[in-house]
This record gives C-alpha cells, structure tokens and sequence, in this order.
C-alpha cells in the first residue's frame, strides 16, 4: 500500500507541472512531438526515482532537471540534421495571460517577433531566460538546475536580456527600412 501513497504524492507534485514543463521542452526541443516525449519521459524517470527525492528539496526543480537531462540525453543520440524548427502557426508556449481580446491582438506581433528572437539566442542565454522570466524560478533554484554557480545564472540572465533587447531592435530597424 505505501506504493499507492508514494504515487498519489507523486501525482499531488507532479501534475501541476505538466504545462511548465511542456512548455520548456517545446522551448528547447522546439518541437511539439519532441517535446511531449520530453515530458513523458520525464515523468516516467521521476516516477521511477521519487524514492530518491529528498523531502524538503525543491521539486519543481527536480522535475526540471530531469526534464533538462531528458532533453541532453536525447541531444547526444541525434544527429544534428534530424533537429527540427518550430512550425510557423503551431499554438504558443508563452505562459497565458489575463488580457483583453483587444490587447491579445494587439500584442500578438510582438509575442511572434519575441519568440523568433528568443529562437536566435545561444541556448545557454535562452535556457537561463526561459527558466526566470518565463517559469520564475529563482537564480538558485536555476543554478541548481544547470549546474552552474549562481554568478553564472545571473550573467547569462543578463547577456541573454541584452542579446535579446539588440536582436528586438536589429529587427525594428530592418522593419523600418
């Protein structure tokens, strides 16, 4: 029986992580079917190891690790020219928002122009991003994750809002030509 309450702990952890997680995955793999694998063997290796998990520790973070790791593993079995690009079209992985219809229209353009430039940073500049201003994780909880020291999150956090303000404004002024 106490297996029965181990998963139901599990599921009471897990399950509200299932759009974050998807949605980082989308982010990496930029692949939709990629990235439900990504989640799915996520789950499936966390499951498998929560007797591991130490009570008390950041689970989210776990999960995201995990998720990371996944995503590696899987990156050093593929040959780089099976690596695909997100669709044009294919639903958003931005985090919803509470907007008017009106407003949602309006920003649309920004949002596509925000995440084709988030697509063009180096993925250490858009990984570290992602991980704080999308999933609002803190630096530690980040450096934990990638294994990094905290000066390193809080460098890339900053190159990459840089690299991206420039490449925003790269495309502004191509726009305007």
């Amino acid at each position: 029986m106490a297996g029965h309450d181990e998963r139901e702990v599990f599921a009471g952890l897990a399950v509200p992580l299932l759009r974050p997680l998807y949605n980082f995955a989308r982010w990496m793999a930029r692949d939709a079917h990629e990235a439900e694998d990504l989640v799915q063997e996520t789950y499936a290796r966390a499951l498998k190891g929560f007797a591991s998990f130490q009570p008390g520790s950041d689970f989210r973070a776990w999960m995201f690790r995990i998720l990371r790791n996944a995503f590696l593993s899987a990156r050093r079995k593929q040959p780089a020219a099976h690596l695909s690009v997100e669709a044009e079209g294919e639903e958003s992985v931005l985090p919803p928002t509470r907007e008017t219809p009106e407003s949602l229209m309006l920003a649309g353009d920004a949002r596509q122009r925000i995440r084709a430039a988030l697509g063009r940073l180096p993925e250490a500049y858009r990984e570290a991003l992602l991980l704080c201003d999308v999933e609002e994780m803190r630096y530690a909880e980040i450096a934990e994750l990638l294994g990094v020291p905290v000066g390193t999150v809080m460098s890339r956090i900053a190159r990459g809002r840089k690299l991206l303000r420039a490449l925003l404004a790269e495309e502004q002024m191509g726009a305007t030509r």
